[in-house]
């Protein structure tokens, strides 16, 4: 991110779901929002089970929408305590819940030139070709710039152990 200076940047927008790829991102915007001074933004954004046209077809047969709203709250809540725990993060913290697809969620909210938008990028391997939609939506229509933090060793590490379950392959433990 050269050329961006504490002052070019105000916020640091987040993309946080709970997954592996996210609490990488979140780790990342907060080294990078604590470099710049700018404020950290995590949102995570929610549809009702099955989108809204589903919703508001049969609302009486499922969690009413502000139900699904607070425990979205309560799962952003979760991962934030999960990773700062007690100790403060080092820069002003917003947590944002946004009802709407990951995508048009995240862009809607990193709205602005100075914003900074953070996103996670998928994963690799097998399940590439369905992963990484929200970071393509973002990479395409966000007005402001956009980094896209690839998986952490761990997760492509613990992704290699899960494929070898699957396929019930030996694990070599000589380099554990």
């Amino acid at each position: 991110m050269s050329g961006y200076g504490a002052s070019a940047v105000a916020r640091v927008v987040v993309g946080v779901s709970g997954s592996l790829g996210s609490v990488t991102a979140l780790r990342r915007a907060t080294a990078l929002a604590r470099g710049l001074g700018a404020d950290l933004w995590p949102v995570l954004a929610w549809e009702p089970p099955g989108g809204d046209p589903a919703a508001r077809r049969s609302a009486a047969a499922g969690l009413p929408v502000e139900e699904w709203h607070r425990l979205a709250g309560q799962r952003l809540a979760a991962v934030l305590d999960e990773i700062f725990g007690a100790v403060d993060p080092g820069v002003p913290m917003h947590a944002l819940v946004v009802r709407g697809a990951p995508g048009r969620a995240l862009v809607a909210t990193a709205d602005r030139e100075d914003d900074v938008l953070v996103v996670g990028a998928g994963r690799r391997g097998l399940q590439r070709a369905f992963s990484g939609r929200v970071c393509r939506h973002c990479l395409a229509h966000a007005v402001c710039p956009v980094l896209a933090v690839p998986p952490s060793p761990l997760e492509s590490e613990l992704l290699s152990v899960h494929r070898r379950n699957l396929w019930h392959l030996r694990l070599d433990t000589r380099g554990l």
